[in-house]
């Protein structure tokens, strides 16, 4: 099979399982990573194959929809990748793409694995979670865990380990300072830095009116 086809049933796979996924995280989520990954890889040489299954399959099944199970989404694109005839590397580069590209990650303590691959994965996941769709994503999935919109009594953890990350009930702004605000100076590619700042500046301008807004003064 090549590789054109591969990714092609891929992208019929990811379509399929996230039919019904919460909206910050479902197929066009996917598809904005996808896209997003494809163009900053051509400033970077890496494997655009791996790049893209990576890019497509890399929250096939988030730990967050899955009791906190960060086992899930490796073992299923495995199965997938295995019924597609990929060659074993790659299937284990995909594994460690879903296994280390989330933010969470980066709050655990010991080895990390790295590859210009993740990183452009890395990079693309991040900037669908700042700037518009960034904000919408947030709100979004705030209103799916029932959280308060913003608790002025609930100052932002800015010392998270990962499982304090991983079981935060904390209101929708936080997460602007315990995350969103913090992806800026985290890219890892030259293209990424610069789509960033933009994203950045916005989130930035929409915190001002928020809180103007919150306070009665606009």
């Amino acid at each position: 099979m090549n590789k054109t086809q591969i990714i092609d049933n891929t992208t019929a796979f990811v379509k399929e399982t996230l039919k019904g996924a919460e909206g910050g995280h479902d197929w066009f989520h996917i598809e904005r990573v996808y896209k997003n990954a494809l163009l900053i890889a051509k400033e970077e040489n890496v494997d655009e194959f791996i790049v893209s299954l990576g890019a497509l399959l890399h929250d096939i099944a988030d730990a967050k929809f899955y009791n906190g199970d960060e086992t899930v989404g490796p073992k299923m694109a495995r199965t997938f990748l295995q019924n597609q005839q990929v060659d074993e590397a790659a299937i284990v580069h995909v594994e460690n793409i879903i296994n280390y590209i989330s933010f969470k990650s980066s709050l655990s303590i010991g080895e990390k694995f790295t590859s210009p691959e993740l990183e452009v994965v890395q990079d693309a996941d991040r900037l669908d979670a700042i700037g518009a769709i960034g904000i919408a994503r947030c709100f979004n999935y705030g209103g799916f865990k029932n959280r308060t919109l913003y608790d002025p009594e609930i100052t932002p953890n800015l010392n998270m380990t990962k499982a304090a990350y991983k079981n935060s009930t904390a209101p929708t702004i936080n997460h602007f300072y315990e995350k969103l605000l913090l992806l800026k100076d985290k890219m890892n590619t030259n293209s990424g830095r610069r789509i960033a700042a933009d994203r950045h500046l916005f989130m930035e301008q929409f915190l001002g009116q928020f809180y103007d807004e919150w306070n009665g003064e606009k």
